[in-house]
């Protein structure tokens, strides 16, 4: 088998001073790896665009020790994706998808080596958790003021707490993704069943009247089916034709290694939706009109800025607080009925923005990324 493999002289010509991207995923038996295809295909179109190698490399095929790895790579003729040994890359980015695959065992300890190894530049090594997040942020002065009241909940006691300061809250999952799990709760004093509870369901929602906070705890509990949630205040968010929206920026580092905002779009939230998020029936618009409608020409743009320099200020208290190494994420900013700026969510795995524009620069910004590390990696080898 070893006399198949390329040789040192094969590998250099392969390279020819082109840095090396691998797009870090999970095995599977079925379909050779997990993971968003047509991503990982416009990655690989345009990291070969701008002179690199990128290949598709599974956390078992990530042998440490070689110089040469088995991985995936994409042929547009056949729309086929074909094994094939490549170098070992300059770059890992992880796009391993689901915290379940992230959270076994033998996929922690290779994220860890990854780490102790000093070749070896992984970025973006896990998804947020959110109560993480929250801490992170209420870390720094900067950064506190957009954090709404958030609490983790663990009790009826503190739940009781936290309706009597606030009669509208969200309750999410710590590990949630895409608005699932998401539910609400309004306090009306003075009715006979006060506690209204409702829970997002696909594109739809379901809602129940409780009549004492105790029949509200038992129902969540039986909602939330032990995962652990937090308890947010809600935030009366500004709205387009009666649906509320908020914006999602995407956030990456750029050619200088630097925090950029690459673009920020808008979600309205779906008609019975309790959530902007698409796939719960959210709709894309552009963020402009939908400030414009909401207050005024001046202070849209105004609110646009602020938007843009907010989340590269959160984006970097993020990378501060989890001590990791990050190249990107998306977030949620809310902006309220009075013109307040209020951050939701962040997430370290950002899906595909489907605003061509912002598209096109996302992608564009993984290489410009992972270009800035080689260069470091380089003089790093150079200096030692």
């Amino acid at each position: 088998m070893d006399s198949m493999l390329p040789d040192e002289s094969d590998l250099r010509r392969m390279r020819s001073g082109r840095t090396v991207l691998a797009i870090l995923t999970i095995e599977d038996d079925i379909q050779l790896f997990r993971g968003n295809r047509s991503n990982f295909a416009d990655l690989i179109r345009t990291g070969q665009s701008m002179g690199f190698i990128v290949y598709v490399l599974t956390v078992k095929n990530l042998l440490l020790t070689r110089s040469i790895l088995k991985g995936f790579v994409y042929d547009a003729e056949n729309d086929s994706w074909l094994p094939r040994l490549l170098p070992f890359p300059d770059i890992i980015y992880n796009r391993i998808p689901h915290r379940e695959d992230e959270d076994m065992p033998f996929v922690k300890q290779k994220i860890e080596a990854c780490h102790n190894h000093p070749h070896v530049k992984l970025f973006n090594p896990f998804f947020f958790n959110k109560w993480d997040l929250f801490e992170w942020l209420r870390l720094s002065k900067s950064t506190k003021p957009y954090i709404p009241t958030t609490r983790r909940l663990v009790s009826v006691t503190g739940l009781g707490r936290m309706m009597r300061k606030h009669s509208y809250l969200y309750l999410k999952p710590e590990s949630g993704k895409a608005g699932k799990g998401i539910m609400t709760i309004n306090v009306e004093a003075e009715t006979q069943q006060p506690y209204q509870l409702t829970v997002q369901e696909n594109k739809k929602s379901a809602t129940y009247h409780c009549s004492s906070i105790n029949k509200l705890w038992s129902r969540i509990q039986k909602q939330s089916g032990g995962e652990a949630y937090i308890a947010q205040q809600g935030i009366n968010l500004a709205s387009f034709n009666e649906r509320s929206f908020d914006l999602r920026a995407l956030v990456q580092k750029n050619q200088r290694g630097q925090w950029d905002i690459t673009g920020i779009g808008a979600r309205i939230a779906g008609a019975s939706s309790i959530t902007t998020h698409v796939p719960r029936g959210g709709m894309i618009e552009d963020p402009e009109k939908l400030l414009v409608n909401s207050f005024n020409q001046e202070q849209a743009r105004k609110l646009l800025i602020k938007a843009k320099n907010t989340a590269v200020l959160i984006a970097k208290q993020i990378e501060r607080g989890s001590g990791q190494l990050l190249g990107e994420m998306s977030m949620d900013l809310g902006i309220d009925s009075l013109g307040n700026m209020w951050f939701f969510e962040a997430n370290s795995k950002p899906m595909k923005f489907d605003e061509p524009h912002i598209r096109k620069k996302s992608l564009e910004r993984i290489f410009q990324y992972g270009a800035y590390l080689a260069k470091i990696k380089a003089e790093k080898a150079g200096g030692a």
